[in-house]
């Protein structure tokens, strides 16, 4: 059984109130254009997730909530834990995972560490070792549970970032 992994940090998100908390930070005005475009990229891919498991930071839910159109029967759970999540937190919550295909929308550094580290070989992309805001990997594991993924075994099968789409 082949299953599907989609790695998507946050959009690009508003830096004005310096009084904000960071966990209620908005998208600024090119993340709220480029979360669409990520969800319309995803479904031309043919790829429409079970389930999205996404940080409760609002940069997260509103990057999902841009997406979402695109994902129709995706459902969408939101976790505290994703919120600034180390890789293993990240990898705790997707064991809990029942589709075949999960989104998960979360932060750097955590993502980024994650996606590199579940790869066999890094995709051919100038941005991925930078894995910039909204920046999307798709990979694939060749296992039947998301709770025996082991670093290294995953396959790229695409990867974007916001500029690539516009």
């Amino acid at each position: 059984m082949t299953l599907r992994l989609i790695l998507t940090r946050h959009a690009k998100s508003d830096w004005d109130d310096p009084l904000l908390d960071d966990h209620d930070r908005p998208l600024n005005l090119r993340g709220l254009a480029d979360a669409p475009r990520l969800g319309v990229w995803l479904a031309e891919q043919g790829l429409i997730p079970g389930q999205a498991l996404v940080s409760t930071a609002r940069r997260a839910t509103e990057t999902w909530a841009g997406m979402s159109p695109a994902l129709p029967g995706c459902s969408a759970s939101f976790h505290a834990a994703l919120y600034h999540a180390e890789p293993s937190t990240i990898l705790e919550q997707l064991a809990k995972a029942e589709t075949e295909t999960v989104l998960i929308v979360a932060h750097n550094p955590g993502i980024a560490v994650l996606a590199e580290a579940m790869l066999s070989q890094a995709p051919d992309h100038h941005r991925f070792a930078v894995f910039p805001t909204g920046a999307t990997l798709i990979a694939e594991f060749d296992t039947d549970s998301w709770r025996t993924l082991r670093p290294g075994t995953g396959r790229a099968v695409g990867f974007t970032v916001p500029r690539d789409l516009r």
